[in-house]
């Protein structure tokens, strides 16, 4: 069920309906003899999403899939025997509106936790409120802001994997097998900082060295007089951008480069929502990406990437099975199916039973540990640190062939691994 303060779904008042048509109870779904065996209140999760501003193409994906979670976990029963009930707002994918969001999810909405912001920025402008509020607040970003210990205990990420990580895993391929000078090209916020410190860091660690790091405003939308400032002694151009220009971003570097362009590694970030067959990304042709999940079914698929693709209506290229050119953000948006899975087994592990145990919640994430691959979560195994509230995972890397990314390299888990750098199981509540 989702309300937008519009509404969507499942609703339990339906369920109620179809009980009084007189279908008998043994032959209704399991979500349906719930709602007859009980009349609590839906678990409320704040989905605070980026509908407008740089981040919208992700925020429809992520709510997309988050639509689709919550309709198979309602089907399946709820948690705990309760309906899960979605309030979304728009944050702007801006940091002062998420705080502000935030705020209404504890105070207006009563809601049970919040979750699903992706911008960097915007979780650091919000999470501090969810700390004073109390309210659980389960990120779906990317950054290393939580498993830095910038944030609080209120905050997790429990369901998609940090950017040190991601680096840490990347560095040694590139340095091996595309070269050791590399140019970054990355977005001027967390995110892109991220990228420089750790990812500068971890190729120096195999003997490489980053010759030039260009950082460009994220609203920025003609990159042209960027690349000019890349070295002449570059071997491989490191790019990751976001935002509504990024097609834009890509087809400029293929036209800066011409036939003579240097070997690319890319984050899939510069890509994501964009068709790979768009006129001007035949440059892009054996040149190499990350990807959280590999946007195009691949020889070797999973089952349960079938049964998410399914769920959330995506094709095997990575597109909307209604429309082939409205292209997924496939390598982020499974964080949130996942997170939602993780939050299901934290409350079912917790009894919770309403905000009161909203502690219960927090320390039943943090005592996971390995979680395995399943339709739960089909990205692949992960290993959760309840210490640092970040979860590791294998990383993709696929090169582009034939006009499509063709998966070359999976990282071990253990690829992914740093020192802690925080322990959040010590702060109080």
């Amino acid at each position: 069920m989702t309300k937008d303060t519009n509404i969507t779904g499942t609703t339990r008042r339906g369920a109620l309906k179809t009980l009084a048509a007189g279908a008998a109870a043994g032959s209704l779904p399991l979500w349906a003899r719930y709602a007859q065996a009980q009349t609590s209140e839906p678990i409320r999760i704040g989905f605070q999403v980026h509908r407008t501003g740089i981040g919208a193409a992700y925020g429809r994906w992520y709510d997309r899939t988050t639509s689709a979670a919550v309709k198979l976990i309602n089907e399946a029963g709820g948690i705990n025997g309760r309906m899960v009930e979605i309030v979304a707002e728009d944050d702007g994918t801006d940091p002062k509106r998420g705080a502000e969001v935030v705020e209404k999810f504890a105070t207006q909405h009563n809601c049970d936790i919040g979750f699903g912001t992706l911008f960097s920025h915007v979780v650091i402008g919000s999470a501090p409120r969810a700390g004073e509020l109390k309210l659980p607040y389960f990120v779906v970003s990317e950054g290393h802001h939580v498993a830095s210990g910038m944030l609080n205990r209120w905050t997790v990420q429990p369901g998609i994997t940090d950017v040190k990580s991601q680096v840490l895993a990347m560095a040694p391929f590139v340095s091996s097998n595309l070269g050791k000078k590399v140019t970054m090209i990355y977005p001027d916020f967390a995110f892109g900082h991220d990228h420089r410190d750790y990812f500068t860091e971890a190729l120096a660690a195999q003997g490489g060295e980053v010759v030039a790091q260009i950082a460009i405003p994220p609203t920025e939308t003609s990159f042209t007089k960027y690349f000019p400032k890349i070295p002449r002694e570059t071997e491989v151009i490191y790019h990751v951008m976001v935002g509504p220009a990024v097609l834009t971003f890509v087809k400029e570097m293929g036209e800066f480069f011409g036939p003579s362009r240097p070997e690319m590694f890319g984050f899939i970030d510069s890509l994501e929502a964009v068709d790979l067959s768009s006129p001007g990304l035949e440059f892009l042709e054996g040149t190499y990406f990350w990807e959280g999940m590999p946007r195009y079914a691949q020889a070797e698929q999973t089952e349960f990437d079938k049964h998410y693709r399914a769920a959330v209506g995506v094709d095997a290229n990575g597109a909307s099975v209604s429309d082939p050119k409205d292209i997924s953000t496939y390598a982020h948006m499974f964080g949130c199916w996942e997170t939602l899975y993780t939050v299901k087994a934290g409350m079912e592990a917790a009894g919770y039973a309403g905000t009161a145990d909203r502690a219960k919640l927090i320390e039943a994430v943090e005592a996971m540990t390995e979680i395995p691959a399943s339709n739960a979560h089909p990205q692949g195994d992960k290993l959760f640190n309840g210490k640092t509230h970040q979860v590791f995972g294998h990383q993709y890397i696929s090169k582009v062939i034939d006009g499509k990314m063709v998966l070359q390299h999976t990282t071990s888990i253990e690829d992914t691994l740093y020192p802690d750098e925080v322990d959040y199981t010590q702060q109080s509540f």
